[in-house]
């Protein structure tokens, strides 16, 4: 048997927005991890953005300025320390870039290993 080093995450950036990032964050409190929402101009006051532990902004409004922006969400991630990234559903959860980028950036990747999700 090999042996395993476990790290627990204590923090999860949720890339995503709306009913499914509430999924996610509230799963995450119960299990007692601090949790990141980033949001577009238009969701700032959003339920989402208020249940997080924290949230940063991505300044813009549309999808490809915030939700899609690979840059501004590791930017993101850099700053709010995050151990791991959560992407939901849609956006950037089937992009193998993203993925990649995250796990090359250090960071936890909570989904499907990057060749997975390259290969749907």
């Amino acid at each position: 048997m090999a042996d395993v080093t476990v790290n627990p995450i204590s923090s999860i950036l949720v890339s995503n927005r709306g009913e499914i990032a509430r999924r996610i964050m509230r799963t995450a409190h119960l299990m007692g991890i601090r949790t990141i929402a980033v949001f577009a101009d238009g969701d700032a006051e959003a339920p989402f953005v208020k249940e997080a532990d924290s949230a940063y902004a991505l300044n813009g409004r549309t999808s490809s300025e915030t939700y899609l922006n690979v840059e501004k969400i590791l930017d993101v991630c850099q700053r709010s320390d995050a151990a791991a990234v959560h992407p939901g559903y849609g956006f950037l959860s089937e992009n193998a870039d993203f993925a990649s980028a995250v796990i090359g950036a250090g960071i936890a990747w909570i989904g499907p290993n990057p060749d997975v999700i390259a290969s749907m």
